[in-house]
């Protein structure tokens, strides 16, 4: 598992081999999603606030003893401490890493090695909330996803997580032909396991190569489409240690187009970042 930072772009290699790439969210988002959430919470502390108000007025109505009031104060400090520490803790790790504002600001928080977040990950990154809004106003927070290179806060540094932008999905659309053609024949991602070193051999020219060949499969003669499919296969298959001779030319193309999928995943990401 590795991280390499490239212009606000986070590549991360995850401990399955699979390579990610997200867009660290920086101070403005954060900030942003802090305000939403700071605002929701807001609201529940002085409703809670007035809701004391109003049974302590009524209290004092009815010539009502302190303790009667004194258990109630101590109750509703209890839940307001809770309420506002729980709702970051809480919603981050039971809804992969968003809150209220998050999600309305397009980012979440995930682990170092883009697995979501986990309990432990979400205490300790919450639990120093607390130093991360020294002195005043998240001011130490602020300065930290300001200079920090992936824009990590100390509760981030501490547990491991990063914040990042949503991966845009694509909008369902009409299917392209060669979309249609790798449905029609049932090809998944799946269907060829690549560990890291095994996609580090086919270098990026080769790449497009095989993007081109993809997407003009359908367009080309039946003459042509053959061979540029054996000189992609002998070019690209023995590196992943696939002998092309024994392969139909059915199978060769099937081969190539899940690599394809392979592949189409990062370029759509990279296509949003541009």
């Amino acid at each position: 598992m590795g991280c390499i930072m490239q212009t606000e772009t986070i590549l991360i290699k995850t401990p399955e081999y699979v390579s990610l790439q997200f867009q660290p969210a920086g101070l403005g988002s954060r900030a942003g999603a802090l305000i939403i959430d700071q605002l929701i919470l807001m609201v529940f502390n002085l409703a809670s606030i007035l809701l004391f108000a109003f049974y302590a007025s009524s209290a004092a109505a009815f010539f009502l003893e302190d303790t009667f009031l004194s258990w109630p104060f101590a109750i509703m400090l209890i839940c307001l401490f809770l309420v506002n520490w729980g709702y970051f803790f809480v919603l981050e790790y039971f809804w992969a890493g968003r809150t209220l504002g998050k999600k309305i600001m397009g980012i979440r928080v995930i682990q170092d090695n883009g697995q979501s977040i986990t309990l432990l990950s979400s205490f300790i990154r919450n639990l120093l909330r607390i130093i991360d809004s020294l002195p005043v106003y998240y001011l130490l927070g602020i300065l930290m996803v300001f200079f920090h290179s992936r824009h990590k806060r100390v509760g981030d540094l501490a547990a491991g997580t990063v914040v990042v932008h949503e991966r845009k999905k694509k909008k369902p659309g009409k299917m392209t032909g060669i979309e249609k053609e790798i449905q029609e024949r049932g090809l998944k991602k799946e269907d060829i396991y690549m560990d890291e070193w095994t996609v580090r051999k086919i270098g990026a020219e080769e790449w497009k190569l095989l993007k081109t060949y993809s997407e003009r499969l359908l367009q080309l003669p039946i003459g042509k489409r053959e061979e540029l499919t054996k000189k992609l296969s002998y070019s690209l298959l023995p590196k992943l240690d696939i002998d092309p001779e024994r392969k139909s030319f059915r199978q060769l193309e099937d081969i190539l187009l899940v690599l394809y999928l392979i592949g189409k995943e990062e370029w759509e990401f990279e296509n949003q970042m541009k």
